[in-house]
């Protein structure tokens, strides 16, 4: 009797420690950076982990560069489509690199390949009992000489949502929300939120740097408090697991 006793329990502790397993897909904005204790570049992705508590494990497997395209056609997504399992998340934010239309191997038409690849993440995830959870692309600092912020992603964001809404995805609307985010720093004091240095004046840079689209340690921070905040707000029961684990 102790011994069915014993193992019922240590199976119940087994259970009962199992982690569940996070995934991020996407590019650069999202992508683990060389160096990070020098590199001034972070994915936001990238800083998600401390968001949580122990039992929800983040695996960043977004790659600088890449399109739905190409992180299909390099299989990215095979890699990690044969480990998911049941209760697992993946975050789905692509769009920077499927705009890129002078390069045929990233470039997708957001009303056709973008979309279906788009809804290939969702379905092959779900056929693994793992949930979906779609994002669209994080806003570029692209501010007019007006002050005003200028979008730069076409019809992507719109073709996220729309999937989103077509498949019933639990959705977060980044493109909006980075946009507020850009809009409360302002023209000038946005660019703490990406890679504004001088020459010298950052020691992993020896030229002048100026991206409005990558990220700072501060940004990425940022980015990352805001999908954890709309991740509480989500009405979807696939997410209670999720948002049990924030912390």
């Amino acid at each position: 009797m102790k011994k069915y006793i014993i193992i019922t329990l240590l199976i119940s502790s087994v259970c009962f420690s199992q982690k569940t397993t996070l995934y991020t897909i996407g590019d650069s904005t999202m992508a683990n950076k060389k160096d990070p204790d020098r590199n001034p570049e972070h994915g936001w992705a990238q800083v998600l982990q401390p968001f949580f508590k122990d039992n929800i494990l983040v695996v960043n497997k977004a790659v600088n560069g890449r399109s739905t395209k190409s992180f299909i056609n390099e299989n990215c997504w095979d890699s990690i489509y044969k480990k998911l399992k049941k209760g697992d998340y993946v975050f789905i934010e692509f769009g920077h690199n499927d705009e890129k239309i002078e390069d045929s191997t990233r470039y997708t038409n957001p009303h056709t390949t973008y979309r279906y690849n788009l809804i290939r993440f969702v379905k092959e995830t779900r056929e693994k009992g793992a949930t979906p959870i779609l994002l669209t692309s994080i806003a570029r600092r692209n501010f007019n000489e007006k002050g005003v912020l200028v979008p730069t992603h076409g019809d992507y964001p719109l073709e996220t949502r729309l999937v989103a809404q077509e498949y019933k995805v639990p959705f977060i609307d980044l493109e909006y929300y980075t946009e507020l985010l850009e809009q409360s720093y302002g023209p000038e004091k946005s660019k703490q939120l990406h890679l504004h240095f001088k020459a010298g004046e950052n020691a992993y840079y020896d030229k002048d740097k100026a991206d409005d689209t990558h990220l700072s340690l501060k940004g990425a921070t940022a980015i990352a408090q805001i999908v954890v905040d709309q991740i509480k707000l989500l009405q979807d029961s696939t997410v209670d697991k999720l948002k049990k684990g924030i912390k």
